[in-house]
């Protein structure tokens, strides 16, 4: 099985896939209030037949070249994950999304996760731009983006219905020269 160790802690990332469901639903669980404010993603794994049904979509969308989920282990325990919402090889453009339940905070993991996610999109796929979306309410996903190097293109005011609140999305985004130039040091 695929992993890529994320440090020296005991953390890795993992492509998380069907076979996991029962894993995944017991950790959304765990990250529903967390993940819940800002995103509908642990709204759509409620039971074992919906969490199953999200990774078949990422499963789909992995087959067709449009998209990738991955999990974030600690000591042997999913805490998180990152993803390719969106990934588009014709135009050369993809958006990178998080989560995270409480006990991977404040490790870092989501920007260590996101960093092996953007140098693959980049290096290997020859991505050129990727993004970060985020509510601008949400402090700890825009510390991310700023964390790894992204520059704020702009804000899409009142873009965003959730939960019946109208969310500011914050955009921020890396191009391949920045990102490379960034890792030369």
């Amino acid at each position: 099985m695929f992993a890529a160790p994320l440090g020296d802690d005991g953390a890795e990332l993992r492509p998380l896939e069907i076979w996991q469901a029962e894993e995944f639903l017991v950790h959304m669980d765990r990250a529903r209030g967390l993940v819940d404010p800002w995103i509908p993603f642990a709204g759509f794994a409620t039971d074992l037949e919906s969490a199953r049904a999200l990774l078949q979509r990422y499963a789909e969308k992995q087959a067709a070249d449009t998209g990738r989920l991955y999990g974030i282990w600690l000591d042997g325990t999913l805490v998180g994950g990152v993803l390719f919402r969106i990934f588009d090889t014709e135009s050369g453009n993809c958006e990178i999304g998080c989560w995270l339940e409480p006990a991977g905070e404040g490790r870092g993991l989501v920007t260590r996760a996101a960093r092996k996610l953007i140098d693959w999109a980049i290096e290997e796929r020859g991505m050129h731009r990727v993004e970060w979306h985020a509510s601008a309410a949400n402090t700890r996903s825009v510390a991310v983006a700023k964390r790894l190097g992204m520059t704020r293109d702009g804000v899409l005011r009142q873009n965003y219905l959730y939960l019946g609140v109208r969310h500011d999305s914050e955009i921020w985004s890396v191009l391949a020269p920045e990102w490379r130039a960034s890792q030369r040091g």
